[in-house]
């Protein structure tokens, strides 16, 4: 296959200092003041004036170098403050790069934040035609497609109206399906399907691998590395603005995880808010060795220790976990009736509880998870609503041998499994 990204020793360097404040007038104020030796002027109430207007220096890519050939799908990973928006939006052509060579081959559709190249005042509708316009499309192309766009983006009732009104989540509907269905030779999308919800981002994975099989090119940055794993078979890391590692995608992603503290404390405090009969107050949890932490081995347990407060006394209660994967899909649960039935009818009288949980190793393939917890009482089950923690299942003790040729890909769930070794059957 051609190449269609070619980029030869890009970098982007930033100067940080006391201009760009938002305008001049603001700009002269904050000067004047300082030269006072008097706090920002313009500084909100209760904000710290860390004091970062002195003049300095970033350097947000450093000598990158890769290309990508056509039909390809390219995740890049890294942690915030790698460089991965700033390499999309050179290759968008947004900002223009200090040094390097960029070669692009073909119309770039980019998608790289909520409403990117929308007109507030401008429906849904009229919108579609000014973002094929700036492809450069013609109109009776945009015709040919607009009724698949606006099926796709399911927000037909609203197609017409001015889309200033329309949710962060119908921006990015929208804006998928336009980038998605007009075309362009190279998609570009960055983290902001995270604002879908879970079927919406299932639908636009899916449709970003129909993309790469017409022989288009995709640009995937994502911090969700069970979509990247399971929609690239290419992956670049960023670090500090240069390239880590780029190559096979479940390689990269093993060390992305494992450049992370292997056994940092992981404790959550969770804030509950309104009247409950029971909250949870803490969640922790512990490899093997009883070390809290947030990175395990595949053949290691894991235990997830819940505290909780009941505040009145309570029957019919029930407490526990469910493991989800990167989009919200449940994988595994647990709960206190599983091994101990008999705390259903238990009446509990108020005060402070720790439930245990533990996971047996060998069951989840390497990759990263969330908790979700959850309390069942009087036939209504409740989530909690904080956001839940995420834990990392490393490569070292994976059972599985045969990832090192078909990769760590067939689903979350890999449990041992005794399989014989094939026998020739006679003629």
């Amino acid at each position: 296959m051609p190449v269609v990204i070619q980029v030869e020793h890009l970098s982007k360097y930033y100067r940080l200092g006391l201009i760009g404040g938002g305008t001049l007038r603001e700009d002269l104020n904050r000067w004047w003041a300082k030269a006072r030796g008097r706090p920002d002027p313009l500084l909100k109430i209760g904000d710290t004036d860390h004091g970062n207007r002195v003049g300095g220096e970033l350097w947000a890519l450093r000598d990158v170098s890769f290309e990508v050939r056509e039909g390809e799908i390219l995740g890049i990973i890294g942690r915030n403050g790698a460089g991965k928006s700033t390499l999309l939006k050179i290759l968008s052509r947004i900002t223009a790069p200090t040094t390097g060579l960029i070669k692009i081959k073909g119309r770039v559709g980019s998608l790289l934040e909520v409403g990117t190249g929308f007109h507030p005042e401008l429906t849904g509708r009229e919108n579609i035609y000014l973002n094929g316009a700036i492809l450069g499309m013609k109109k009776a192309e945009i015709d040919r497609k607009i009724d698949e766009i606006i099926d796709f983006s399911e927000i037909g009732p609203f197609i017409d109206t001015p889309v200033k009104r329309y949710s962060s989540g119908m921006y990015v509907r929208l804006a998928f399906a336009v980038a998605a269905h007009l075309e362009p030779e190279i998609l570009i999308v960055d983290e902001v399907l995270a604002v879908g919800d879970a079927e919406f981002q299932k639908k636009c994975l899916g449709k970003m691998g129909d993309i790469a099989d017409g022989g288009r090119t995709v640009l995937f940055v994502s911090h969700n590395m069970q979509a990247v794993s399971r929609l690239c078979p290419k992956a670049m890391l960023l670090k500090q603005g240069a390239i880590a590692e780029l190559g096979n995608t479940d390689d990269v992603c093993q060390s992305y995880l494992a450049s992370r503290s292997p056994h940092q404390a992981h404790k959550i405090i969770f804030k509950d808010h309104g009247d409950h009969i029971v909250f949870f107050s803490e969640l922790e949890m512990f490899d093997s060795l009883g070390r809290s932490a947030n990175h395990f081995r595949a053949d290691e347990p894991i235990r997830f220790c819940i505290r909780y407060h009941v505040d009145i006394a309570v029957s019919g209660l029930t407490l526990g976990i469910n493991i989800t994967d990167g989009l919200g899909g449940s994988l595994w649960a647990a709960s206190e009736l599983d091994c101990h039935p008999e705390l259903f009818d238990l009446r509990r009288s108020p005060g402070d509880y720790e439930l245990n949980i533990i996971a047996p190793g060998n069951v989840l393939r390497p990759g990263q998870y969330q908790v979700a917890l959850g309390a069942a009482s009087g036939g209504q089950y409740h989530h909690h609503p904080q956001d839940f923690p995420s834990f990392v299942i490393t490569i070292e003790g994976y059972w599985r041998e045969s990832h090192r040729f078909f990769g760590l890909g067939g689903g979350p769930i890999a449990v041992p499994m005794d399989v014989k070794a094939p026998v020739l059957l006679p003629a």
